[in-house]
């Protein structure tokens, strides 16, 4: 009499339970006890050989019949071929689990149609450009779809064959041991097709290289490495799979005045001591081509920043506006003659500490300094 475990038991099922439902079950558990989920536990190995056994049996409606008539004599001294070899049908049964263990879903049919590659496309712009926004006309070598096969490959009035040694799979199965292997099918290399007489226009890759001009909307407001995406318009796909997408990359050339910084746009004006010391007013250009006006109070120091609100890069996608900022460089005096010599020396002179505050404080700590070490 055998000893072994009732299969409805193994698996967890009533007897009356249907294919959906012994599947399922066969899942979890084989998910659960499987060898490589459980290293080195010589029980989760027995338990997932049960498992697969009395699923081995139940999945088959000849097997099941004659389990549910004879329990396990049915299959005892060679009957019914016996469950223990694991042959084909265990295969076939260890398939329904492998893409859950594995990752393999969506990968068991092979439909000899593969995406186009995606393309990249490098453009330069000035920064009027970036502020303005443009539409621009490129023209770049793409594959496009074979008119003379359509995509398929195949020279015209002919079309792909399933492949024979994967039976259009695209992937091949293995059993080895206990394990069943999954690997491309190296006939069609995971098409599942196979082409006998290629398209003598695209040698069979569905596929021919035209020059294409495209409009690309650069909208108002882009930054140094914004990337433009059009859906699409790359590569076409292999024997009529779907074409990949063309990706803008933007750069922006250098400007001769202005600086970025996100929305701001920064600019640095010379202007002489006079200026800063007596205060003036100059005229500096703006991003849209207009000018406006900064007006410099007396005193102002070098490095000094003056805010031109809304006078900046507008934002991407949104109705705001950044601000400009002119900052202001106090240009030493060079060359002069021996009377602008005399002239200054005659103003230093007549200076004082409260013409020149900073140094006179500074240089009255650095004395203090001093005189506090000799001590």
């Amino acid at each position: 009499m055998s000893t072994k475990r009732c299969y409805y038991e193994t698996l967890e099922v009533d007897r009356d339970a249907d294919e959906g439902k012994l599947k399922a079950a066969f899942r979890k558990l084989a998910m659960k006890w499987h060898p490589d989920k459980n290293p080195g536990d010589a029980t989760s190995e027995v338990k997932f050989k049960e498992i697969n056994e009395a699923y081995e049996v139940l999945r088959d409606a000849e097997k099941r019949a004659a389990y549910d008539r004879y329990g396990h004599a049915a299959f005892e001294q060679g009957g019914m071929g016996g469950p223990h070899g694991f042959g084909a049908g265990f295969a076939s049964s260890f398939s329904d689990i492998f893409e859950d263990l594995f990752g393999m879903a969506g990968q068991r049919r092979g439909t000899g149609r593969e995406r186009g590659a995606d393309l990249r496309y490098n453009m330069e712009i000035t920064l009027e450009e970036a502020f303005q926004g443009k539409t621009a006309q490129i023209e770049i070598p793409v594959s496009v779809t074979c008119e003379s096969c359509s995509g398929t490959g195949a020279k015209a009035g002919t079309k792909p064959k399933t492949c024979g040694m994967c039976g259009g799979a695209g992937r091949v199965r293995q059993a080895q041991g206990f394990f069943t292997l999954e690997r491309t099918c190296p006939g069609c290399q995971g098409r599942g097709q196979m082409i006998e007489d290629p398209c003598p226009s695209c040698s069979g890759s569905g596929r021919v290289t035209r020059d294409r001009t495209l409009s690309v909307n650069i909208p108002q407001g882009v930054e140094d490495g914004t990337r433009i995406r059009l859906a699409g318009e790359g590569e076409a796909g292999v024997r009529g799979g779907p074409p990949g997408d063309l990706y803008i990359f933007l750069s922006l050339t250098p400007h001769e005045f202005f600086q970025r910084d996100g929305a701001d746009l920064h600019c640095r004006v010379p202007i002489s001591m006079i200026t800063a010391a007596l205060g003036g007013e100059f005229e500096v250009p703006t991003i849209e081509k207009g000018k406006t006006k900064v007006k410099i109070p007396a005193g102002t120091q070098s490095g000094r920043r003056f805010r031109i609100a809304a006078k900046g890069m507008p934002v991407l996608r949104s109705r705001q506006t950044g601000d400009m900022y002119v900052q202001v460089v106090v240009e030493t005096p060079q060359n002069l003659t021996k009377k602008q010599q005399e002239l200054l020396l005659e103003f230093e002179k007549l200076s004082s500490g409260e013409t020149h505050p900073e140094a006179a404080g500074f240089f009255a700590k650095v004395k203090d300094f001093f005189g506090t070490r000799a001590t």
